[in-house]
């Protein structure tokens, strides 16, 4: 037999990677991290997180900072979402688009404002793990450097996502500034522990809470006092299903750089009529106006089967499209999925099939979200 050169994958840990190793957490490789998939279960994470409080270190996730005098001005060029209407301590969930106006990546721009003195404005970029190296190349290769002073955070700093109905209230134990003033998808820097911390009220689970950037031995120290004060520990699959329930796509899965946000139902991130010119943007008014030949749409199984990633989507006994994400609601208590399909078999209520080990299974095109929490500020 001949030899092979053996390949050894050196994966990147966070610093709160050591603390999921104590709480015996499953771990798993997510986009070159070693990552806790669960820690006590993902039905009891899920319902958490649905119920009380849980939290997730999402520090793999890759943090930008940019400063100079011309930030905003700059981004409005790079995404199809208007920032001249963001206001200093809003954000913006958007998408960076190539010139075939094809997703590089969905992001948060968080704008921070300008310095009244100096006129400095300041934003945070949080993006993708998977995507951190890409999307930082993509805008230093588009973005004047000269004028704007990009830093990369993405090692350096803790990014811990406290999501839940009850999550503010117990975050706010901990945290010098009222949280209560802060809108959905405000944002703003205040002290943990006597140290600065940047707190968004955002989230990719459906729920009200927060995510929290802050210094390492700070992130240590306030996850350690959230489980104490009854926060419960998630993991990835918890994080999967609570996203796909409120219809949140997956990069690299739901959405990637073959798929425009017109096709993905994310047209509302598409002001054409609202700014000047952008990457992808003549693409983009060509499918405005002829409409995409494609589109994603929610999937309710009618029975007990799942329709996971890949699965092929049936109509008439013909392949017309494939499942991008599937897994069983486990607050509906039913199968749910997203997938592509043309235009024309895309309305709530058409018919359909997926293909699950060589069989057929009836499935309908619903709303999305298929979930919608009650506790949402937004």
């Amino acid at each position: 037999m001949a030899n092979q050169e053996e390949i050894i994958v050196t994966l990147a840990q966070t610093p709160l990677y050591q603390l999921a190793v104590e709480l015996k957490a499953r771990l798993t490789s997510f986009g070159g991290w070693e990552m806790p998939v669960q820690f006590t279960g993902i039905s009891r994470e899920h319902e958490a997180v649905r119920n009380a409080a849980g939290m997730f270190d999402i520090s793999h996730m890759g943090k930008f900072t940019l400063e100079g005098k011309s930030v905003i001005s700059q981004l409005q060029g790079l995404v199809p979402s208007d920032l001249s209407r963001l206001q200093p301590d809003q954000a913006q969930y958007t998408v960076l688009l190539n010139e075939r106006a094809g997703i590089i990546d969905d992001i948060i721009i968080y704008n921070q404002g300008e310095d009244s003195t100096t006129g400095i404005e300041k934003a945070v970029i949080i993006v993708n793990a998977a995507t951190t190296g890409k999307d930082k190349a993509w805008l230093l290769q588009n973005l004047d450097t000269e004028e704007v002073n990009f830093q990369d955070l993405s090692l350096q700093k803790v990014l811990i996502a406290v999501q839940g109905p009850k999550a503010s209230s117990i975050l706010q134990q901990f945290v010098s500034a009222d949280l209560t003033t802060v809108k959905a998808f405000g944002h703003l820097e205040a002290t943990i522990f006597g140290k600065s911390a940047f707190l968004a009220r955002t989230g990719y689970t459906g729920e009200d809470g927060f995510e929290v950037m802050l210094d390492p031995d700070v992130g240590v120290e306030l996850w350690q006092n959230l489980i104490k004060a009854g926060v419960i520990p998630c993991g990835l699959g918890a994080r999967d299903t609570l996203r796909l329930e409120a219809a949140m796509a997956l990069y690299g899965q739901d959405i990637d750089e073959n798929t425009t946000p017109l096709e993905a139902g994310l047209g509302w991130l598409v002001h054409l009529d609202r700014k000047g010119d952008f990457i992808g943007r003549s693409i983009l008014e060509q499918q405005k106006a002829d409409g995409v030949q494609r589109r994603l749409i929610g999937l309710q199984m009618q029975g007990r089967n799942i329709a996971r990633h890949g699965y092929q989507i049936l109509s008439a006994g013909k392949v017309v499209g494939e499942v991008t994400s599937g897994t069983l609601s486990l607050t509906l208590g039913y199968p749910i999925s997203l997938g592509y399909v043309p235009t024309e078999l895309g309305s709530v209520g058409q018919q359909l099939e997926v293909e699950i080990r060589g069989k057929a299974y009836p499935a309908v095109v619903v709303k999305r979200p298929f979930y919608r929490s009650k506790n949402r500020l937004i």
